[in-house]
């Protein structure tokens, strides 16, 4: 059983894509908001082509593109870890060798949706896929999006390979990660950022946030108390900045209200592809007024 360090860094930002006024991928756009993430809000990480990346929508060639330029903006000082997981497991090996070949440092693999493998289906997916590269990889479970979850004992087999080395938990079930993780070693990072601080509290050794975006240098002080014994702080900042995270994640698919919050900091975001539409007036407004107001506190 491993020692659960940190192997990807504390706090890692659930990147979003950027995209032109056009629909286009934005690379410039993408390199300043990588180094923004990094050198401003702190993040030690940044999970490229997920969900909040919009993977479903940009093509193989767009998400190769993403990696290269985030791993030539900030990856000497940063983890670039690379979504490379469909329901395809053919075409996640080749996802995850391009991710390799384009510098990333990681692989973050979702478990397969709409078709519904068995527990030895899923198990025999990720193995697939941690087999055709070098890199280390991060299992994400999501039963919300992909409809399956990972089971315990599944998690207890892929935990004996070499190169799968944590989980992004996105499950709520803040029990069943923290038996994932005293079983099997396995470094567990909290996916819903409503629970940042009680997962922390339990156990999981970071987070791969998508409220990270704006909200990068609050949930590090916060860690940073709660390393240091102060809890009543951490406390004090997790309360502090529940609105504007209530406000990102509650009212729609996280990476609209991201981009809405971004494009209101003067940050390169653009417009989500369809079938993801634009924030709507209220919710953007409502965001502002959130980030306000910790700005004001």
């Amino acid at each position: 059983m491993r020692n659960a360090t940190r192997p990807f860094g504390r706090t890692l930002a659930a990147m979003i894509t950027p995209f032109t006024p056009s629909g286009e991928l934005d690379v410039p756009g993408t390199a300043a908001l990588a180094r923004h993430l990094v050198d401003e809000q702190g993040c030690e990480g940044l999970v490229l082509n997920g969900t909040t990346g919009e993977s479903p929508t940009t093509t193989d060639a767009e998400k190769t593109q993403v990696i290269e330029t985030v791993v030539e903006a900030v990856g000497d000082r940063a983890h670039v870890i690379a979504g490379a997981s469909t329901y395809d497991t053919r075409h996640s090996v080749r996802l995850a060798q391009a991710a390799e070949k384009a510098g990333a440092h990681g692989l973050l693999l979702v478990t397969p949706y709409y078709n519904k493998p068995t527990q030895a289906g899923i198990a025999a997916h990720f193995e697939a896929i941690a087999d055709a590269t070098e890199l280390p990889a991060m299992l994400y479970d999501i039963p919300p999006r992909s409809v399956l979850g990972i089971g315990e004992d599944t998690f207890a087999r892929l935990a004996r390979h070499e190169r799968i080395i944590a989980v992004k938990d996105a499950t709520g079930d803040l029990v069943k990660a923290q038996r994932v993780r005293v079983d099997t070693g396995l470094a567990v990072y909290c996916g819903v950022d409503e629970l940042n601080l009680a997962a922390y509290a339990t156990g999981q050794v970071g987070v791969v946030s998508v409220v990270a975006h704006l909200l990068g240098r609050q949930i590090n002080a916060m860690f940073d108390a709660y390393d240091q014994g102060d809890t009543a702080k951490a406390s004090q900042i997790n309360d502090a900045i529940l609105p504007a995270v209530c406000a990102l994640m509650g009212q729609g698919p996280g990476v609209v209200a991201v981009k809405s919050g971004l494009v209101t900091a003067g940050l390169p975001a653009g417009e989500p592809r369809l079938p993801l539409l634009p924030a709507e007036a209220d919710l953007t407004a409502l965001i502002a007024a959130r980030l306000a107001d910790l700005k004001e506190s």
